[in-house]
């Protein structure tokens, strides 16, 4: 039997970021995830935005944790060395007649305490972002707005926990959680393993209805929100340089364009709900759905440079049979479903975490600790570290600064992946980080070896060959991702 104080199921940003949040404080933390590495969810396939707070109804938990979450990051991204830029976004308006739409958006973020909103004309919109489309009639700029990256900011969150203590129990699945005689709970797992903890926290994206209904007779539904998204070169990174957005629907906040924290051009969503929990594949009517609303936005001159299209799901939450669950602030299908169980005391719900929930995740990691609080005493750790530093990179490093980087380690002189100029000295240092990168995934979300304009077709083979020799294994173990998601046949096989 494992025992903990507190087991978090899921190794998301918001499970990671928790973990992080708890780890300043005197506590047994340990992380449970199916996956073979964080940030394998949601969290991997999303547009990377950090949003200003504008579109979330007034009053709402989401309002409050996405003004908070956006205001965190300006620290949170020095601390732990996350890549992070403050560029700012607009709401595009194409006519008088919603006019209205626009006004009530900018009151709406008014009232949620976001700042520096301003309306601007057609032709400050023009000014400001020459490649938006001529039938623009306004925009609401939103300052606040900002880009980051998911893959970074969920293993910072992980690493920065781990050296603080917490415990990563990866290619786990949680079989069953069941509550003791007295305090606390019991969880299986697909290992043999029971965890002990008297305190779970929930935060398993799109399965958390799953472990919701293992515990409660108040059932919950997540459906997962498929959003189809398309990557474009770099040689067309800076069309535009804020995210633009245009004006939300019922199902979201429309098709972005947006530039990347790393230099690339992006247009997505879609919102197409789906059964499927594992339904991360693109389609040909997404693409085509895409490319026909983002041309609403910006002219065609990025068009012809995409590198690859993928899809990820959102954490949608359609049913609940109480919609009074928490003692506190949970309004309904329409928020986040964060707090304790009413009917499974010391079992805490991070559940419909869909957009913004990667803008929130530093603010629901508060709101969490503050809920562990009322649980269980508190007591700060007098050597919490809150500072965690990346893999030096050669990509953007001066002549001068690889150099440097060549004479500590010469393994920085040999290119492995040339379209992002990653080095083999980079990709040895995550293998052997204190959250080991063991697959090509988690090399990529690392390095961004393979994420590229030939998007791993080069570079893949020699990533396999240095996993296997670091790792001690033969190449034909080493995975995509999961277990058995193997790259190259074993030499035995038929």
């Amino acid at each position: 039997m494992i025992k903990t104080d507190v087991a978090i199921i899921g190794a998301g940003v918001n499970g990671c970021a928790i973990a992080r949040e708890l780890s300043r404080y005197k506590l047994d933390i340990t992380v449970i995830d199916r996956c073979s590495d964080v940030c394998e969810g949601t969290s991997k396939a999303n547009s990377g935005i950090i949003h200003s707070g504008y579109d979330a109804k007034s009053g709402t938990l989401m309002a409050k944790l996405n003004v908070r979450g956006n205001l965190l990051m300006h620290t949170l991204s020095k601390e732990l060395d996350i890549p992070f830029k403050k560029n700012g976004s607009l709401v595009l308006c194409f006519s008088q007649e919603d006019m209205g739409k626009l006004e009530e958006l900018k009151e709406r973020g008014e009232k949620n305490k976001v700042p520096g909103l301003k309306i601007l004309s057609r032709d400050e919109v023009l000014k400001k972002e020459p490649n938006i489309s001529d039938n623009v009639y306004a925009a609401l700029w939103a300052p606040t707005g900002s880009i980051a990256c998911p893959f970074i900011m969920t293993v910072a969150f992980a690493e920065n926990a781990i050296k603080n203590g917490a415990k990563f129990m990866m290619s786990t699945l949680v079989t069953d959680v069941s509550g003791k005689e007295n305090d606390g709970y019991v969880i299986k797992t697909s290992k043999g393993e029971e965890i002990e903890a008297d305190i779970v926290i929930n935060a398993a994206g799109v399965y958390a209805d799953a472990i919701h209904n293992m515990v409660s007779k108040n059932k919950i539904k997540i459906t997962p929100r498929k959003g189809e998204y398309i990557l474009y070169d770099k040689n067309v990174g800076n069309y535009v340089t804020s995210t633009l957005f245009q004006l939300p629907t019922a199902l979201g906040k429309g098709t972005l364009v947006t530039p990347t924290v790393h230099g690339n051009l992006m247009t997505g969503p879609t919102a197409e709900d789906i059964r499927d929990k594992e339904g991360t594949d693109t389609t040909a009517a997404g693409t085509a759905l895409l490319k026909k609303k983002a041309v609403l936005s910006v002219k065609e001159g990025y068009g012809r440079n995409p590198i690859t299209e993928f899809a990820g799901l959102r954490a949608t939450l359609t049913e609940a049979c109480e919609l009074n669950n928490f003692e506190d602030e949970y309004l309904g299908c329409g928020d986040f479903m964060i707090g304790e169980v009413k009917d499974a005391p010391g079992f805490i719900d991070v559940a419909g975490m869909g957009s913004p929930g990667l803008s929130c995740a530093p603010a629901t990691a508060e709101y969490v600790r503050e809920l562990v609080g009322k649980i269980k005493e508190l007591k700060e750790k007098e050597d919490f570290n809150p500072v965690r530093k990346g893999i030096k990179a050669v990509n953007g490093a001066t002549e001068e600064e690889i150099e440097a980087l060549i004479k500590e380690d010469p393994r920085y002189a040999n290119i492995i992946c040339r379209c992002e100029r990653v080095s083999e000295a980079e990709i040895v240092q995550a293998i052997h980080s204190i959250l080991p990168a063991t697959t090509l995934d988690a090399i990529k979300r690392r390095t961004r070896a393979g994420m590229g304009r030939c998007q791993s077709g080069f570079c893949n083979p020699r990533v396999v060959e240095i996993l296997a020799r670091e790792l001690g294994v033969d190449e034909s173990e080493i995975n995509k991702a999961q277990d058995g998601s193997y790259y190259v046949l074993s030499k035995d096989a038929n």
